[in-house]
């Protein structure tokens, strides 16, 4: 375990299963007995749950698998409504997302627990403003990264890409993970054996398509079983 206190978590792209993942670790890390907390530096999306409540999906997933209830902390500094590039719908809004209020919520969230594991927002080089993004963001908390494949076509090219954007930037990467999206790949087993070959960082493990009845909900988080359906197939990442 890094003795920095957790993981970053980023993606080949957006919808590749970051919170997936992010909630499966949260709970693969917490069978240690460790108070580890989701973080969540800005989102785009909400819905409103059955109370009126206005929520996010990617946040409450984070919520329950680190086991706090509705309020109890804050785990994300810029909640947004539009589903969109977050910079876009913060300009549209008059809001500036700033590395500032990011780094001062995230050090607020890493002093009430043991780690955090925090998750990307949709791939590595999303903007924030006109001057950072989301990898100016991984340097700035400095925690091992953890890279996410969606396996569908195209993702070799966007892992490598990733992964060279990782390096350029002195990035300590712990590993990377295949998540089978909701339709199966063709040559999904010879896709990951490429990966092997020209990602030098660890494989973590395949994440299966989730049953159908663990599939998320269009306006919810992922169960606690999918979560645990997840981390049965990952392995604890080492820095």
């Amino acid at each position: 375990m890094s003795k920095t206190g957790g993981f970053f978590i980023t993606g080949t792209d957006t919808e590749v299963g970051k919170t997936l993942l992010s909630g499966a670790l949260i709970l693969k890390l917490r069978e240690q007995k460790k108070n580890v907390i989701g973080f969540k530096p800005v989102v785009a999306g909400t819905y409103q749950d059955l109370n009126g409540e206005v929520l996010n999906e990617d946040l409450e997933t984070l919520r329950i698998a680190s086991h706090l209830s509705p309020g109890q902390i804050d785990l994300c500094p810029y909640v947004l409504d539009i589903p969109a590039a977050p910079h876009l719908v913060a300009a549209r809004k008059g809001i500036r997302l700033e590395l500032e209020v990011i780094m001062k919520a995230f050090n607020q969230i890493k002093n009430q627990g043991d780690q955090v594991v925090v998750e990307g927002v949709g791939g590595f080089l999303t903007p924030l403003n006109d001057q950072h993004d989301l990898g100016d963001v991984a340097l700035a908390i400095n925690l091992p990264i953890i890279l996410v494949v969606g396996m569908k076509l195209g993702c070799i090219n966007h892992a490598l890409l990733t992964f060279e954007a990782l390096k350029v930037r002195n990035l300590r990467i712990a590993g990377w993970i295949a998540n089978t999206l909701s339709n199966e790949m063709a040559l999904i087993d010879a896709n990951i054996e490429t990966l092997q070959s020209k990602i030098k960082a660890p494989f973590l493990g395949l994440i299966p398509a989730l049953p159908k009845e663990l599939q998320k909900p269009k306006n919810g988080p992922y169960s606690v079983k999918a979560l645990e359906f997840a981390a049965q197939h990952i392995q604890e990442p080492k820095d």
